[in-house]
């Protein structure tokens, strides 16, 4: 299987999307989506990652992030989230679940038992504020879009509320344009 030919480019704001197996409505669970965000808090924290934007839908998120090395430090969250989720499932008696991350696990990940995230994150590097602007508004519709509220404001897990002057769940960067 070749390499994609997404890549990260160092110090810019990658829009990105991490998707569960199948599109499987795992997220649906905020305990689920409460690992997401301490994973995202512990990368923040640590100086490890600089979240501009995000929205966490019932089987995927988007993110807006930067980081020296966005490329490791997303597959060291997609890494450790994955084994948080099984673990939570396996823990919680989540029998459903299981066989379906194991049913949807590519073949030629031989070293585990289950598969939580699609591979690749699909980088898109925001070079202008034009760029930026307009995923950012992607990012916070998304729920619109789907028809799950009618304001954007109502989604909990987005960064909408930070961009207008309200309290959010995640830390976020604000970027200079």
């Amino acid at each position: 299987m070749g390499r994609s030919r997404y890549r990260f480019l160092d110090q810019h704001p990658h829009f990105l999307t991490c998707t569960v197996v199948n599109w499987l409505p795992l997220l649906s669970n905020p305990e689920l989506v409460q690992i997401l965000f301490d994973s995202l808090i512990f990368l923040h924290t640590h100086q490890r990652i600089a979240l501009h934007g995000y929205v966490v839908m019932e089987n995927h998120l988007h993110l807006i992030a930067s980081s020296n090395k966005l490329s490791k430090e997303i597959r060291t969250f997609k890494s450790f989230t994955a084994r948080s989720i099984v673990d939570w499932l396996q823990a919680n008696n989540k029998t459903h679940w299981l066989t379906q991350l194991a049913f949807y696990k590519k073949a030629h990940k031989l070293e585990q038992d289950y598969q939580v995230w699609q591979e690749g994150s699909h980088p898109q590097a925001l070079l202008t504020v034009e760029m930026f602007q307009q995923k950012l508004e992607y990012v916070h519709h998304n729920p619109v879009c789907r028809g799950y509220v009618d304001d954007p404001g109502h989604w909990r897990y987005s960064s909408y509320r930070d961009y207008h002057e309200q309290k959010g769940l995640l830390p976020i960067v604000f970027l200079e344009l």
